[in-house]
């Protein structure tokens, strides 16, 4: 038998005929409307074959067109992301910093960055990159997307490592202290290695967002990305445009669905790891830690005066 949950009430007789009612009457819903889409469809034509069939008969379609701009918006993504996470990182640790200067210039940087919409960080990037810097005129677009999504999107990720730090027991961080450990060991060895797996699925969620708005730079920046081939194949290939949006559309579902799916098996991963292990501190601390006079005093750790060895 189930146990009850303590965030609702079992629903009653009642309830569960009228929670039945509600869930046929949104499925109808739903497929009345793929119903009219698809008759739509039909009636203008647009599901025959000859408009579908250069995506399954002719490479040309691909090797042109499709492949290419798939490769930009990975280039340019992946670079997004391995520049932004460790942006992220460091503005997020460097927020939660003792020293108000620290604080206060990290907070103005991600609150500046992230108040701004991407897409303005991109024509900022190119006007700046084309008034004072010798980069080309080919390669500017790709610079310009990378800069706008790093800014932007690495202000977000700076606030959510903030948020998965605060967002464990004040009693670990207590725990470390009462032992002697610095606060830059501290978060190494604590704070940060228990957070990760609390902080992954809002990361994710931040890298699907870069993968998406690399078309912003196919959009007014002329950076030849994944929707962007779109406009030439329609027009130099006579392929039609609802097709090719389709097919795109599906291959930004499977790139999403494949960061997604990696990242929950790496979620996994990190948690048996830890049910296995059981361990918080690494050896290289717990090392470090017990080499005499390697303990600190009350003054290290925050503290106004006086030493761990002091004499009774």
């Amino acid at each position: 038998m189930t146990p009850p949950s303590v965030l609702y009430d079992t629903p009653g007789p009642r309830a569960k005929r009228r929670n039945l009612l509600f869930t046929a009457a949104f499925l109808i819903a739903v497929a009345g409307v793929a119903w009219w889409v698809v008759q739509s469809l039909i009636d203008k034509n647009q599901l025959e074959w000859v408009k579908w069939r250069p995506f399954f008969t002719d490479s040309r379609a691909w090797e042109t067109y499709l492949l290419p701009g798939l490769e930009n918006t990975l280039i340019a993504a992946s670079l997004a992301m391995v520049i932004a996470l460790p942006f992220g990182a460091l503005f997020g640790i460097a927020r939660l910093s003792d020293h108000l200067w620290v604080r206060g210039t990290a907070g103005t940087v991600v609150e500046f960055f992230r108040a701004i919409p991407v897409l303005i960080l991109m024509l900022f990037a190119n006007a700046a990159y084309s008034e004072f810097t010798d980069v080309s005129p080919d390669s500017r677009p790709l610079y310009a997307v990378v800069t706008g999504l790093v800014l932007y999107n690495g202000a977000v990720l700076a606030e959510i490592v903030r948020a998965g730090i605060l967002s464990l027991p004040r009693g670990q961080t207590d725990a470390a202290e009462a032992i002697g450990m610095r606060k830059n060991q501290v978060m190494r060895y604590v704070l940060l290695p228990q957070s990760v797996t609390a902080m992954l699925p809002a990361i994710v969620s931040q890298m699907v967002v870069i993968v998406k708005d690399t078309a912003l730079g196919g959009a007014l920046l002329g950076f030849s990305e994944l929707l962007a081939s779109v406009r030439p194949m329609s027009a130099n290939y006579g392929a039609n445009t609802i097709a090719c949006f389709t097919v795109v559309a599906a291959i930004f579902v499977v790139l999403n669905f494949a960061l997604t799916s990696f990242a929950t098996w790496l979620e996994r991963r990190l948690r048996r790891g830890k049910r296995s292990t059981g361990a918080v501190v690494g050896a290289s601390a717990v090392e470090e830690l017990s080499t005499p006079g390697e303990h600190v005093g009350h003054d290290d750790l925050g503290g106004g005066g006086g030493t761990s060895g002091k004499g009774g």
